[in-house]
């Protein structure tokens, strides 16, 4: 019976000393994951988003529709985050006076398909610019953007105007020259 009672003994304090290990190195390793670093994810009060004026004027095309599109995904900040709105709100005017290099004027053809059979429906630039100036920059800046909801969203933040007239006046626009 008292060696029973030894045995058991013996074992009880093996598993209590073990369990004490156990609890040390726990509590060690919770103290340096305290030390870790955490990924920063910025809120949407992080963002300081702002609406910048573009006047289209003499600008080429590509130029503008690359700075356009940096600015709508928010790429210049320093809280960027590829998977969230974190861009600006962009108002385009003079949309008509859009200056491409080359033969594009005469060359450059634009795609449209209807859905119906048949519908595919092509515009050169030059009428293009005729009928729907502001379709020709909405294009080239949306083809530089995310395919993804994100991106339509972004989209909705340009606004683009034919001539200098714009109904943006309420925001409160920053010119962006260069």
């Amino acid at each position: 019976m008292i060696l029973k009672e030894l045995g058991f003994k013996n074992i009880l304090e093996k598993i209590l000393t073990q369990v004490s290990l156990f609890a040390i190195l726990t509590d060690l390793l919770h103290l340096e994951t305290k030390n870790i670093m955490r990924t920063f994810i910025p809120k949407e009060k992080d963002f300081n988003r702002k609406a910048y004026l573009i006047d289209a004027e003499g600008k080429t095309l590509g130029r503008m529709a690359t700075q356009v599109a940096s600015l709508l995904m928010g790429k210049g900040k320093a809280c960027f985050a590829y998977d969230q709105l974190s861009g600006d709100n962009v108002v385009i005017i003079n949309a008509a006076k859009v200056r491409v290099t080359g033969n594009k004027s005469s060359q450059k053809i634009y795609t449209h398909y209807t859905g119906y059979p048949g519908g595919l429906k092509t515009y050169s630039y030059e009428r293009m610019n005729r009928e729907k100036p502001e379709e020709i920059i909405i294009r080239a800046v949306k083809r530089m953007l995310p395919k993804t909801k994100l991106g339509r969203e972004m989209l909705r933040r340009l606004r683009v105007f034919s001539g200098a007239e714009h109904n943006q006046s309420a925001q409160k626009l920053v010119s962006l020259e260069g």
